[in-house]
This record gives C-alpha cells, structure tokens and sequence, in this order.
C-alpha cells in the first residue's frame, strides 16, 4: 500500500504534466481576444448608441449660426453664403488629382473606410506617441463635416465610420467627391473650391491650373495655419508635399512637381476685401472661437444661436479712431495693398472680462484673415515695465511709489542697459521712474525680485515665457515669444480689477438652434495679487497720464491709469489705459516689422485711446479708483526712501502711498553737513581761501559727472585750483549755504566711469536676503 507521501508526489507530477506552455499560452491569447472583443462590441454599441440619423438633406443643405451682441440685438449670420456649388466635370482632373493626393489617394478603391490607412496611422501614431494621423478617408471627412464634431475621440471615429459607409451606399464615387469639394472650408469666409478659386485666384474653378490646384489642396487640413494670406511659406511647404506625393502616386512626372516649385506664389483676391458683416474683426474673433469649440460644420450648418459680449457703440467708435488717417504716422501700401503702419485696438470690462469692442486693423481685407488685436505677437516695450517689474516688487518685496532707485550707469554681465535719451537722473522714486518711463530703474527693480519671481507673477497674468531665451532685459518688454493686444488688456484689467484677473471673452453664451443651451460662460476669477499692489500701480500709473509720458490720453475730469511703450527704432508704439471701469488697449507698427521714427506710445497710440474712451464716456459722470483701507499716507525723504532727517532739505520731501505696515522707521542718514570750496565745489584744501557749509548726499560710491544729481552728492576729489597760498587780502569774505545754493560745479567732474556697477545706497527697508542690485533694459 502506497504512503501518504508517495500518492502526493504522484499526484504533483500528473498536474505538471498536464500544465503544457502552449494549451496555456492558446489560452490566455483566447481569452485576451476575447476581452477585446468584448470590450470592442462594447464600445461598438456605446458609439451607436447616440450616433445621429444619417440625413441626405444635410448633406446638402445648412442653417445659418446667429450672433447676437450684448443687448440680445442681431448682429449678423454666418454659415455656408459664400459658396458656389459645381459639378466635378467642371473641375480639372490633375486639380481633383491634387486633392485625392492630399487626403485620400485610394479613394476609388476603399469602401469608405481604408483599413490599410488606419493601420499605417495606427503605427505612426504609435511611433510617435499621440495623434499625429487620423487615417480618415474623404468620405469619413465628408460624414464628419456634416453629422460630427471635430473631437478626436475612438466615440466620434467609429461614428464617423458608420456614417461613411451608409453615404457609400448611397452615393456614387463621383457624387461623393463632389460633396466633399463643394462642402469643404478653405479659409477666409470660402465654402467649397469654387468659391475658394474666386477668393484665393479671382478665377472659375474651370481655369485653375494644376499649382493652383495643388495650392488649394493644402489649405483645407487646418485653415488658419495654411492660408496662403496668413501664412505663405507653411502653405508653400504643405503644396510642394503634395506634389511630391503626386509624383509617388503617378499623377504628374517629376519635372512638372519641379517647375511648379520654382514658380512664386500669385495669389490674386480681386475684389474679395469688401465687408460682408458688420464688425468683421469682432464676429471673426467669435468665429474663430466657435469653430475652435464646436467644429467648421456646427458653426456654419447647425444654425446655433451665439449671444457675445460686443458693444456695437464702442465697437462702431473703435473702428472710426483706427480709420482715421490722422492717428497714424505717414501711411502707404505694401505689396499686398494694405496701408502700413497697421493698428488695432481692444476694449474690454475690466471686472467680467467681457470684451466690447475689438478691432484688428485700419480696413477690412480678407475674412477670417489677420486679426492684429489677437493674432500678432510683438515686443511691448515700457508697458511690460508694471507686469514684469513694479508690480512683483511691490507684491513680493513691499517697495513702493516712494522708493528709490539710483538711475546711475550700470552693467549686468554683458547687458549694458541704457535710457531712452542717454541721460541718468540719479537717486529717483519709483513713482517718477515709472511716470517718465526711465529704463534702468526698472531694470534694477527686475533684478531685486528675480526672473523667476517675476515671470511667475507676469505667467499668472496670461503671459508665456521661454525659458532660457529671456533675461533682464524682459523689464523693457523682451518677451521671446512677444505678447498680443489681448493679452495686454487681460493683464492691465487685473490692475483695474483690485488685483483680480480674469480671462476674456467674447461669448455669454451658446444654444442650438431648438433653443438648448450648449455652453454658458460665466468669468473666472482668479486674485493674483494684493489689492493693495494693483492700487500702488494704478495710483503710479495715474501719474504717468497726468504728468508723464502718457498725458495725451488724459480725459479731464476721468481719472485714467495708463503706460506707454515704444520698443527699438519704434517698431511697435502702445499706449495701455484703463479708467474705473475700461481698460483700452492700442497697439501701432507694420506687419512686418520696421522703424517708425518720430512714432512712439505717448503719441499716436495715447491719441486714438483718448478719441476712443472720451466719445464712451462722454456724458457720463466721472468716479474714482476704490482705494483699499490699509492704504496709508507717509511723507519720506526721495533721495534714501527713509524718513526725513534733521538736513533733508524741503525739497527732498515727499508725501506718497504706503501699504499699512511698510512705511520706513529708519531716519534719513545720507544727508550730511560738508565742507567744500567755494570756487571749485571740491573738498577744500588748506589753501582754498573760501569755504562752504552744504547739505549733500553721501554714499559708498561716486557717480559720473553726468549723472543729474551728481553736484548734491558729496565730492570725493580735492580742490585743484588752489593747490599754492593765495595773496591775504583775496577780497571775498567766507559764506556758509545750508543747502548747496549759490555754487555750480565745472562743467566735467571725476566720477566713476560709465559702465561699472557701483555698490546701491541704503534704501527703504526691505526683506532680509534681497539684493538691492538692478537690471538691464532693451
């Protein structure tokens, strides 16, 4: 009888033996597949599950979307006007060619979905570790465009599928790429590709040659990206890929792709620069917007009703100050036919975000073309100076209006910042560095808080930044990527708004055409500052208009807050404004960029600002910026930030503003009693024969001669005209001048040579840690 022991061992090796790699490996692999196929039905029916009807009509026919301003008033329609059905015979065969080898080259072949495309893509994407290609064949575009959203989603693309199966059944292959040609978008306002050849060439689609063809092929993959008004070089490079892949494919032989390359790109819009709506720049904006969010054919087929933000008043008065010639500087037009230097302008609701007016140049020219306000990105100059400098300084290093900076030459590694007109002024405020938009300053003000610090407060402000390609030079505008008009408005509107910023917009809300609400937009706010840091700004700002480089925006009575900016040789010239409840922004410079002498922020720009908000406001009665409780008023000493001692002269006082627990408890300590030469303003030497007694300003450090306060700083040299003993009686009786009064200095002086950082005096308090060392400007 066998043991215990022995029958389990027999028993083990029975199991091994029946556990064969293979059965369980066929196993496994049928119960993946399986899975898969479970989960594949599974979604299968979840997708089918709300998938809609497939309608003929809406194959063909469309519904306008309505815009609607702020009061519920009709703006315009937009959907499929422009677009001129024709029959496939009409148009040319290597332009139909030109097509199938963009988007689909075996579409004769497929049965509406190309399994051997959807594999290539499904590799590619795999490679390359996203959705880089889609696989969709023309009748899978034609079934998006008509039943679908754009959203990439496995929902949608086996929805799409479906769709395109059942227009296979019931449309010929002939029928099908007519549709797709005559429905497609090509940009600019044009639906289908006769419209597109009366847009893009002024021509019937009948007499299109094949680069033309080959061209308009390019533009429907993304309209906006290859539209040949926009963006000549990408559509180029897109058209010269699908000749090539004409070539691959043995529609044209490999000279003809070659000369076609050769040729330059004539586009000929012919009369297509009339307007079609009213307020083009804004309903395009709000197009642009749309489509973004609901896809080309929901927009302009569905019939939904879109309730904006837009002011027709403010916007009609907007477009009347940037068509007024005498706002710009001499004007001409450029090869394409449009006057240079451009402009454009955003008016906006500094405490919902909601944009009233929005303009994105001098005339209206293509649609859904350039829209300056929004698409352009160019250097800000000085107005970047309260987002990147003044304003982190204050939120994170408590300075204030009132404290002092020495605008002196100075030198940052290989950055040599320098001032607009050359000169230096000395131990200044930050309130007068800003109202006279002195670069150096700031620059310094950016190097206390650091690029990091700084960029973080400016990011949460909307703005972009790139690492590694910015420096101190970011606090005269040397944004990398450069900032648009909006973006500009966005972050002023949170100065205006206490310290809350929130994003723009220009819809209120979206319905379908039975009256459902798809999308409401309500503000999103965001406090990214103090309250007390966006009124320390605004109170400087409202300085600069009322006595500095922007006062030609000032509105009488209206309080206005508002910076200027002008970059390198005036290629771009802003003014930023806001008043309690506006915020405007003017931006002027060419398309391509280019000088503008004797152009610059405080000029034309501050003009059209002040054209526009005084025709808004006119008749309305003026009210003042909230200014919060812990708010304090303290008199300091300008020339060290610190409280006025016992010889700060009268005129080195200044009352300012102070957030509550920042004024200075130090007493002033630079102001000393000296004794110098009465002739020379040198510290006398024992032959000098006539000695003063003046206040001067002493610190660790000597200045240039040229620097404007340098006669109040106390001399380092010795006197160089008496240097032997005079006669007795010299006939000069001695004086002391509390003050300095009554002495000027040669005209040249030593002093520390331009260029070197000198040590910075004893300023207001500030944290422990901070440096005290300044930046660089453009």
């Amino acid at each position: 009888m066998k043991s215990r022991t022995e029958y389990r061992n027999n028993r083990t090796k029975k199991i091994k033996r029946r556990l064969n790699p293979w059965r369980l490996a066929i196993f496994l692999a049928l119960l993946l597949l399986f899975a898969l196929s479970a989960s594949a039905a599974g979604m299968v029916a979840y997708s089918l599950k709300d998938i809609p009807a497939f309608d003929q009509a809406r194959l063909e026919g469309s519904l306008s979307t309505l815009l609607y301003d702020r009061n519920g008033d009709l703006i315009t329609e937009i959907g499929i006007q422009n677009r001129i059905p024709v029959e496939l015979s009409a148009i040319p065969l290597e332009v139909q060619n030109a097509f199938l080898a963009a988007e689909d080259v075996r579409f004769y072949e497929h049965i509406g979905i190309d399994l051997r495309a959807i594999i290539r893509a499904f590799y590619h994407n795999l490679r390359g570790g996203g959705i880089h290609e889609g696989g969709s064949t023309i009748t899978q575009q034609l079934a998006k465009n008509c039943f679908l959203t754009p959203e990439r989603t496995l929902k949608r693309k086996i929805q799409e599928a479906v769709l395109a199966l059942q227009i296979e059944r019931h449309y010929h292959k002939q029928e099908i790429l007519e549709l797709y040609l005559n429905q497609i978008y090509f940009g600019e306002g044009a639906y289908g590709i006769q419209a597109a050849a009366r847009t893009y060439f002024n021509k019937d689609v009948s007499s299109l040659t094949l680069a033309e063809g080959a061209l308009l092929a390019a533009v429907p993959k993304a309209p906006s990206l290859y539209s040949p008004f926009r963006n000549p070089q990408a559509t180029l490079n897109r058209r010269n890929l699908i000749l090539d892949n004409m070539v691959r494919y043995g529609f044209i032989k490999p000279e003809e792709a070659a000369a076609i390359k050769e040729e330059p790109l004539r586009l000929n819009p012919g009369n297509n620069r009339e307007k079609r709506y009213p307020y083009p720049y804004f309903v395009d904006y709000v197009t642009d917007r749309l489509v973004d969010e609901y896809g080309v054919n929901r927009v302009f087929r569905a019939g939904l009703r879109v309730y904006t933000t837009l002011d027709p008043r403010i916007q009609q008065i907007a477009e009347q100050a940037l068509q007024n010639e005498k706002n710009f500087p001499p004007s001409s037009r450029d090869e394409d036919g449009n006057l240079q230097p451009q402009g454009s302008a955003v008016v906006m609701d500094p405490h919902n975000g909601h944009i009233r007016a929005l303009v994105g140049g001098r005339e209206y020219t293509h649609r859904r073309g350039l829209n300056r306000a929004t698409d352009i990105y160019r250097q800000p100059g000085s107005a970047f100076k309260p987002i990147i400098a003044y304003g982190p300084a204050i939120e994170y290093l408590g300075y204030g209006p009132a404290t002092v900076v020495d605008d002196i030459p100075v030198k940052f590694g290989n950055y040599v910042p320098k001032n607009y007109d050359g000169q230096y002024h000395g131990l200044i405020t930050l309130r007068t560095a800003l109202r006279r938009s002195i670069n150096i300053p700031a620059v310094k003000v950016l190097k206390d808080v650091g690029i990091e610090q700084a960029t973080s407060f400016a990011g949460r402000l909307g703005f972009e930044f790139t690492p590694g390609k910015e420096g101190l030079s970011l606090a005269l505008g040397g944004v990398h990527k450069g900032v648009t008009p909006l973006q500009m408005a966005q972050a002023y509107a949170a100065f205006a708004n206490h310290g809350v910023y929130t994003p723009a917009t220009a819809i209120t809300r979206v319905e379908t055409a039975d009256g459902i609400v798809l999308d409401e937009f309500k503000p999103k706010m965001v406090r990214v500052m103090k309250p007390t840091t966006a009124y320390l700004i605004t109170d400087m700002l409202r300085s600069a208009v009322e006595n500095g480089t922007g006062y030609r925006a000032r509105l009488g009575f209206h309080p206005v807050a508002g910076k200027t900016g002008t970059t390198d040789d005036s290629k771009d010239i802003w003014f930023c404004g806001y008043t309690p409840d506006l915020v405007g922004v003017v931006w002027i410079g060419y398309d391509k960029p280019r000088a503008m002498p004797q152009a610059y922020g405080g000029l034309y720009p501050a003009q059209i600002w002040r054209e526009i908000m005084g025709k808004v406001l006119k008749g309305t009665p003026p009210q003042d910026f909230t200014r919060p409780p812990d708010i304090v008023t303290a008199t300091v000493d300008s020339k060290s930030g610190l409280l006025p001692g016992p010889l700060t002269p009268p005129e080195h006082q200044v009352t300012d503003l102070f957030v509550q627990g920042t004024v200075p408890t130090e007493v002033d300590n630079t102001h000393v009693l000296v004794e110098v030469c009465a002739a020379s303003g040198l510290l006398p030497t024992e032959h000098c024969p006539e000695r003063l007694t003046r206040v001067l300003i002493q610190l660790p450090y000597t200045v240039p001669s040229y620097v404007k306060d340098y006669t109040e700083r106390v001399p380092t040299e010795t006197c160089n005209l008496h240097v032997e003993p005079l006669p007795e009686d010299n006939g000069q009786d001695g004086a002391t001048l509390p003050g300095g009064e009554g002495v000027e200095p040669p005209a040249e002086m030593p002093g520390q040579p331009p260029g070197e950082l000198p040590p910075q005096p004893t300023r207001q308090k500030r944290p422990e840690g901070e440096s005290s060392l300044g930046a660089r400007n453009d």
